[in-house]
């Protein structure tokens, strides 16, 4: 057989992104990155140095400003999520559901994508910036631990994120696919907007969760893609070629 008969450069040529395009996309990718990892940086100083931004207030008396019943319950019902303990089996039961489905890798890679309330726990205690003020905003409930970042929003970015990526990888064409890839990005927005009405978290909180989460997903994403091809070529479910050799590093 031929390598132009080769199926494996069919698939090449009919699947793969020609590689300038790869390049491009690379380079997108790498300079969001750099550019997030750089905001996040500015940001985090910022809530070591001053409590909350004037923005920060602005924003918060603006959302605030709405009294809706129905918007206030639905608020807390997205906040309610994120609060232990009941966080805890909502985050879990996805990936027992991944591993007794065969999906196993997927499985194993989201307790990474979980990993990332470690992550917020290690910087709420190098920034320690205090929470809203009563004094200021309305709170909901007072909370003692510090503010920046979210812990709800950065979970939420990362291991909701990481669903809608293995949801685009790994499902066909369907409105049921196209409805997930719409609702989890709603939600996780959804998510910061219920912790800025509630007046746990600042405007700048929240955004710093969505870098640093997003930051997290891009790394969970790399880990998934390192692994797959190397210890689980043969799960039930999705099982994925053998890397090549020589390709350790990718």
């Amino acid at each position: 057989m031929t390598t132009r008969d080769d199926p494996r450069r069919k698939l090449d040529a009919a699947v793969i992104a020609p590689r300038p395009t790869r390049h491009y996309r690379a380079a997108a990718f790498q300079t969001y990155v750099l550019t997030a990892s750089g905001a996040f940086v500015v940001l985090a100083v910022g809530a070591r140095i001053v409590p909350y931004f004037p923005i920060d207030l602005t924003i918060t008396r603006f959302v605030q400003s709405y009294h809706g019943v129905t918007f206030a319950r639905l608020m807390f019902a997205i906040s309610w999520i994120g609060f232990l303990p009941q966080s805890i089996p909502i985050g879990l039961l996805p990936l027992v559901l991944l591993f007794v489905a065969g999906l196993r890798w997927e499985a194993i890679v989201g307790l990474f994508a979980a990993a990332a309330v470690g992550v917020d726990t290690l910087v709420k205690l190098i920034v320690q910036r205090p929470r809203p003020s009563i004094d200021l905003v309305h709170v909901y409930r007072e909370l003692s631990q510090s503010a920046f970042p979210s812990g709800h929003v950065l979970t939420f970015t990362a291991l909701s994120g990481y669903f809608a990526f293995l949801v685009h990888t790994l499902l066909k064409p369907a409105w049921e696919r196209t409805t997930l890839l719409i609702a989890i990005p709603v939600l996780a927005l959804m998510m910061g907007l219920s912790r800025i009405y509630q007046g746990q978290h600042w405007f700048s909180d929240v955004m710093g969760a969505y870098l640093l989460g997003s930051l997290w997903l891009a790394l969970t994403i790399r880990v998934y893609r390192w692994g797959k091809p190397r210890f689980f070529v043969d799960q039930p479910v999705a099982p994925e070629a053998p890397a090549a050799k020589g390709r350790a590093s990718d």
